[in-house]
C-alpha cells in the first residue's frame, strides 16, 4: 500500500538516504560547532537525538498501525526494517564520535560519564549490534524464529528502558529530558494497548520493526 504514500522512498533506498542524512547533518553539527571536542560535542548530541527518533519509529510502527491505520502508519510499518538499521548507523556514529573525544580529551571524557555509564552503554551496544545482525532474512532463518523473538522482544525493550533511565538521570539538570522519557514511555504503552488487540502474523525482521 505504499502507493498510498506517493513521493517518500522506502525498502534500502530508504536506509541509504537516511544514513547519508546522518552523515551530512554530523559533518555540519561538527563544522557549525567549532570542531575539535566542541565539535564532537556537537555531533553526540544531534545524533542522540537522530537515534531516539528512528528508534520510535522503528519501535512502535506497528502498534501505530494496528492503533490508528493509515497510510503513514502502513510507511512506518513497511520500512521498519530500513528505520531499526538506520537507527543502528545513527548510533554508530555516536558511538564513533564518543569514542574521538575520549581519545582528544580524556579529562573532559570521564567528567561527562562514568564506569557504569560506559558498562550499561556497551551492553546497549552488544544488543544493537546483534538485532542488526540478525536483521536480514538470511540471518534471521539462522538464528531460528524462537531465538530471533526472544532476542529481538527483549533487545528492543531493553533498549527502550536504557533510554528512559539515560534521560531521566539528566532531568535534573534540564528539565526538557522529561520529554525523550515521556516519547519512549508512550511508544511502551501504545505497544501494550496494541497487544491487547488480536494479533496478526509478520514478516522476519528485526523486532524493533514487529509486533511485540
Amino acid at each position: 500500500m505504499l502507493k498510498l504514500v506517493p513521493g517518500l522512498p522506502h525498502g534500502w533506498p530508504l536506509l541509504g538516504l537516511i544514513s547519508a542524512l546522518l552523515l551530512a547533518g554530523a559533518g555540519l553539527a561538527y563544522g557549525l560547532a567549532g570542531g575539535d571536542t566542541a565539535g564532537l560535542r556537537a555531533v553526540i548530541r544531534l545524533t542522540a537525538r537522530t537515534s531516539l527518533v528512528l528508534f520510535l519509529a522503528a519501535f512502535a510502527a506497528s502498534a501505530l498501525l494496528r492503533l490508528a491505520p493509515a497510510a503513514p502508519t502502513r510507511w512506518l510499518r513497511r520500512n521498519r526494517r530500513q528505520l531499526g538499521l538506520a537507527f543502528a548507523v545513527s548510533h554508530l556514529i555516536h558511538l564513533a564520535a564518543i569514542v574521538q573525544l575520549a581519545g582528544r580529551d580524556p579529562a573532559l571524557f570521564w567528567q561527562l560519564t562514568t564506569a557504569g555509564s560506559i558498562v550499561s552503554g556497551g551492553l546497549a551496544y552488544l544488543v544493537i549490534a546483534a538485532m542488526a545482525a540478525t536483521s536480514f532474512d538470511r540471518s534471521a532463518a539462522w538464528l531460528g524464529p524462537r531465538a530471533w523473538r526472544a532476542l529481538h522482544w527483549t533487545g528492543s525493550h531493553f533498549l527502550a528502558v536504557s533510554f528512559i533511565v539515560t534521560n531521566a538521570k539528566r532531568i535534573p539538570a534540564s528539565a526538557w529530558y522529561g520529554l525523550p522519557v515521556a516519547l519512549v514511555a508512550l511508544a511502551v504503552a501504545l505497544r501494550f494497548a496494541a497487544a491487547l488487540r488480536r494479533r496478526e502474523p509478520a514478516a522476519p525482521g528485526l523486532e524493533l520493526q514487529r509486533e511485540l
